[in-house]
């Protein structure tokens, strides 16, 4: 799960590719990276860190250019290195840098074939480092020559990639000298969406991974890329678009709407803030079925993303609200910490508990999901030492029971609280009195309630069912064993900004 920006104007870019992903570093904080183009030269600037770490003063200056991409990163695969922050880039044909949010999951297949076939090295374990590969590998057959490419060459390039790419990809582009290109895969699982202006040099767009990056940068949000289909930015503002995939079908990650993205952001048409108060009302009801005689005395939310359906659940509950926790934010999210100790270290480092509002009360605490139940166990054993009598525990989210496989850092089975045991064995190994899970079929109808287009959603965490089919238990396996901690030790080099000259 990651974070990607595309900006093409008419004026210099940089500060608004930074300002966009400064909005987007909810999506990854383990590494930003900015890519810009002037003539036929890019300007690279990626490392390690926060983007108001990565980026100073003097890379700003260096970053040059009227269109660039940018990304946010946090790896579910390889290593923490710096050299696999993105966007990468290649320098045949054209040029190309790439920023990807996503997996690949026939990665390994796609990377033997561009050595034996396609003669491209790879040298990064990134899949985003392969799809770039694969892209400008496609885009170079198109065209007779470096001179004449249009957009058909380029939509008809991104129709091979869709034949040979498998899992969830939102990508965006950059080809030197010719303009920025967006594309999704056939099932839309990853968000991304583009916006436009009007200046007075003429039209300027934006392609975003959520709608909010798009309105803060004061652009008019147009809609969503629809699965399948590819968008082309030339340097003048002009945008075409294809499909590009033989059967699209729009099946989005349903853990969007729980957990990644900001309330604020409109993601094919639902709106997540709205969908979190129907998870709250439907975690409401569940709770007065299973326990109708309840002495619940008051609601907390584990802040921030549970704040939404936690109001919502209080008020179906006729319970009143407080806020329990106080969040110390300058600490990054904790399942997405490389480690157990570190994620465990983190959790009494990120709340704290106010007193008051545990002391003698039998609370029930929301949450958005729980993952490897770190967090919870703690944050249960915390409630208990401010002084509350009983405390009970809601999930906004069903169990989740299996690995992810398109782009969020549930790798192994093993790992997750809720694989392999009952709503009772949960509740016992958190240290929970009572536990309450939402139901599966109540959060796809929270959140597809208002917008009936959306057929399906990928809802594989919680039922192993994956829409792209092809995951079996030998691919479980082979990337539980690429993600561990140890595989994704590296070493971090600091990088300044690095200028690339393209004969194109």
């Amino acid at each position: 799960m990651c974070g990607i920006i595309g900006l093409v104007g008419h004026t210099p870019v940089n500060q608004a590719l930074y300002d966009g992903l400064t909005v987007l570093q909810h999506r990854g904080q383990d590494a930003a990276g900015i890519v810009t183009c002037e003539g036929d030269r890019m300007y690279l600037r990626k490392d390690n860190g926060l983007v108001k770490d990565v980026f100073h003063t003097r890379h700003m200056m260096n970053l040059k250019g009227n269109i660039g991409i940018g990304h946010v990163r946090y790896p579910t695969a390889g290593s923490f290195s710096s050299a696999e922050a993105q966007p990468f880039y290649v320098n045949s044909p054209y040029g190309i840098a790439l920023a990807h949010n996503g997996n690949l999951t026939n990665a390994d297949d796609l990377k033997r074939d561009l050595f034996l076939e396609d003669r491209r090295h790879i040298n990064t374990n990134s899949d985003s480092e392969i799809l770039l590969n694969i892209f400008a590998h496609e885009l170079q057959k198109t065209v007779s020559s470096k001179l004449d490419i249009t957009a058909d060459n380029i939509f008809d390039a991104i129709e091979n990639v869709h034949k040979r790419c498998k899992g969830a990809y939102a990508v965006v582009a950059m080809i030197t000298g010719r303009g920025i290109v967006a594309f999704r895969d056939p099932y839309g699982i990853r968000p991304v969406a583009f916006g436009k202006r009007e200046t007075e040099k003429g039209i300027e767009h934006v392609v975003a991974s959520e709608s909010v990056a798009i309105d803060s940068l004061d652009f008019e949000m147009v809609r969503d890329i629809e699965p399948g289909e590819a968008i082309f930015i030339n340097n003048e503002g002009e945008l075409s678009s294809r499909q590009c995939a033989e059967n699209p079908k729009l099946s989005p990650c349903i853990f969007e709407h729980v957990y990644f993205a900001r309330p604020d952001s409109i993601m094919d048409g639902v709106s997540v803030y709205k969908a979190r108060l129907r998870m709250g009302d439907y975690l409401a009801k569940t709770i007065l079925k299973q326990f109708p005689n309840h002495d619940i005395d008051v609601v907390l939310p584990i802040p921030d993303t549970s704040r939404t359906s936690a109001l919502e659940c209080s008020y179906t509950l006729g319970v009143k609200y407080s806020e329990g926790f106080i969040k110390n934010r300058y600490i990054a999210r904790t399942f997405i910490m490389p480690g157990q100790k570190q994620r465990k270290k983190s959790v009494r480092q990120k709340l704290n508990a106010i007193e008051l509002e545990f002391k003698g009360k039998n609370v029930l605490l929301v949450d958005d999901s729980i993952v490897r139940g770190t967090t919870s166990q703690q944050i249960i054993q915390m409630a208990r030492d401010a002084g509350a009598n009983k405390v009970y525990f809601a999930s906004a989210a069903p169990p989740v029971r299996y690995p992810n496989v398109y782009g969020i850092d549930m790798p192994a089975a093993d790992e997750l609280i809720g694989h392999g045991r009952d709503v009772d064995e949960i509740a016992k190994e958190i240290g929970a009195d009572r536990l309450f899970f939402q139901d599966l079929d109540d959060l796809i109808e929270a959140v597809r309630k208002k917008v009936p287009k959306i057929k399906e959603f990928d809802t594989s965490v919680f039922n192993g069912e994956y829409v792209t089919g092809g995951i079996n238990a030998d691919y479980l396996q082979h990337i539980e064993s690429l993600r561990n901690d140890k595989s994704r030790e590296g070493n971090d080099a600091d990088n300044e900004v690095i200028e690339i000259h393209n004969n194109a």
